[in-house]
């Protein structure tokens, strides 16, 4: 499975006051979207959300989203190390995710681009 990157889920109350000071941090502009009532915005190797506490605490136990080239292919990889499969694959409107909790305990969002 080839990883291409990670970015770090942060969870705020005012994703508005947030952005601007992730924008200046790393220098780019955030890409904003909702997902399942969650406001996001993606800003450099942040993802920052806010939204119904009920979603936040969801998104809160989900330690990283990981950059994959394949989903599919992190999906085979992940179950054939015991892995276990909570969501997906499944599309969106820029690729494929899949969430997974590691043996450890640990619960990891991969993430990739639209295959044609």
């Amino acid at each position: 499975m080839e990883i291409l990157g990670a970015s770090l889920r942060i969870c705020v109350d005012d994703i508005e006051t947030a952005i601007p000071f992730y924008e200046r941090l790393t220098g780019g502009r955030a890409l904003r979207f909702e997902r399942g009532g969650v406001q996001v915005a993606a800003v450099g190797s942040f993802l920052v959300m806010s939204g119904p506490a009920s979603e936040l605490e969801v998104l809160r136990k989900v330690a990283a989203t990981i950059a994959v080239k394949d989903v599919t292919e992190a999906h085979r990889l992940l179950d054939g190390l015991g892995a276990r499969i909570l969501l997906g694959p499944v599309p969106t409107p820029v690729g494929r995710t899949l969430l997974a909790m590691h043996p450890d305990g640990s619960i990891f969002e991969y993430v990739d681009q639209n295959h044609d």
